[in-house]
């Protein structure tokens, strides 16, 4: 009885070592199949598009983690597909975005267009800022000019703020002999910047609007939503539209 018992011991264990090299085996499968197959994929973009655009595209940053770019490229629904990307490359006098190196690279390796930008931070110096992403940032021909996103004051005078933002965008326009773009909310720029920014390509954040971003003035981008989904990204993305026709757009373009 002793050994026909040791037999099915036996037994039981040679078939849950085999069920944990099944179980092991399928896990690491379908690991390698997320990461080839660009870790998430969605049968549409979840939101609303404005269909009347015939150029759109998206923004990322640290927040969108490791992407596929190579799916991001493929998706398509219908005639909208994905034809460019804003990359956030630095913030302030010091930071670097963690993925923008490899998102700098791989993007334009998949066929995107692409476009790097700053956030600033209003409580620092503006030419600091600027030489950051100088450092950071080579721009190639056929890559989208250099943007600016400035969102908040943090509690710095209009005046001020006004300064150093204006410094930022003279150096980095004088370094790439470019005029950088300005990316902000509506309100924001309505209220904080207007008038003495008017001569600036912008880019303007306005949701929950079916047409347009609500302004007087003449737009480049229009960011109209923040809920996107794309094959190869995991996360939420912001999705953009380009106002003009595939002239236009390439006429943006660095040389």
């Amino acid at each position: 009885m002793a050994t026909r018992r040791r037999k099915k011991k036996k037994g039981y264990l040679s078939l849950f070592l085999l069920a944990a090299i099944i179980a092991a085996s399928v896990f690491t499968y379908y690991m390698l199949l997320e990461g080839r197959s660009g870790f998430a994929h969605y049968p549409a973009f979840g939101i609303a598009i404005p269909e009347e655009y015939s150029i759109h595209g998206i923004d990322v940053s640290k927040y969108q983690q490791r992407i596929a770019w190579d799916e991001v490229k493929a998706m398509q629904v219908k005639e909208v597909r994905i034809d460019f990307v804003f990359i956030k490359a630095t913030e302030g006098i010091g930071k670097t975005d963690i993925h923008f190196f490899r998102n700098w690279k791989k993007s334009k390796q998949a066929g995107l267009t692409r476009g790097a930008y700053h956030y600033f931070l209003p409580t620092k110096d503006g030419r600091a800022q600027a030489e950051n992403f100088i450092h950071t940032v080579d721009l190639d021909s056929g890559d989208l000019p250099p943007v600016v996103d400035i969102e908040q004051t943090y509690g710095v005078s209009l005046t001020a703020l006004k300064d150093e933002l204006k410094e930022w965008l003279t150096v980095v326009e004088n370094y790439y002999r470019v005029k950088p773009i300005i990316y902000t909310n509506v309100d924001f720029y309505k209220h904080c910047l207007g008038k003495e920014f008017d001569s600036y390509p912008l880019w303007a954040a306005h949701y929950f609007e079916k047409k347009a971003p609500r302004l007087t003035r003449n737009w480049l981008f229009w960011q109209h939503s923040e809920e996107g989904r794309v094959n190869g990204i995991l996360s939420q993305v912001d999705f953009n539209v380009f106002s003009g026709d595939s002239t236009d757009f390439r006429n943006l373009l660095v040389d």
